[in-house]
């Protein structure tokens, strides 16, 4: 419930902003410094759902080829890895704006417990990772 006072209530709102900025920053572009190969990496975004069958998982990659694209079991956490690079036709290009994050990316997924199969797709920008269920 809001406060009455138009003073608290600007000043509440103008926090709730700040607080929802800085959780989007935080959940697209983390850098972390001390990856296992020591090279900084960024936090694709990702959407996971799971089904009675399946755990779909949906990493934000525009331009990279899902082939190239790491995704290993370490117990119970996936960890999604790769690089995204510029084409080699636009490396010498003038660039006038780059806001999509290059170089090493790293995503960990707490998984719930059990065994799966990892299989690939590229969807709208997506690469998508299926990992099916196994007894």
């Amino acid at each position: 419930m809001r406060s009455k006072d138009p003073i608290n209530w600007m000043l509440s709102d103008a926090i709730e902003t700040l607080a929802r900025a800085e959780r989007l920053h935080q959940r697209f572009l983390t850098i972390h410094p001390l990856t296992e190969s020591r090279e900084p990496s960024w936090e694709p975004p990702t959407d996971v759902i799971e089904t009675d069958d399946e755990i779909l998982i949906l990493v934000a990659l525009p331009g990279v080829d899902p082939d190239e694209v790491e995704a290993a079991l370490d117990g119970a956490t996936l960890v999604i890895s790769g690089r995204r690079t510029l084409p080699p036709e636009l490396r010498n290009a003038r660039i006038l704006r780059l806001e999509l994050p290059q170089g090493r990316f790293e995503r960990r997924i707490q998984l719930p417990t059990g065994r799966y199969t990892i299989s690939r797709f590229a969807a709208h920008g997506c690469v998508g990772l299926r990992l099916g269920k196994s007894s």
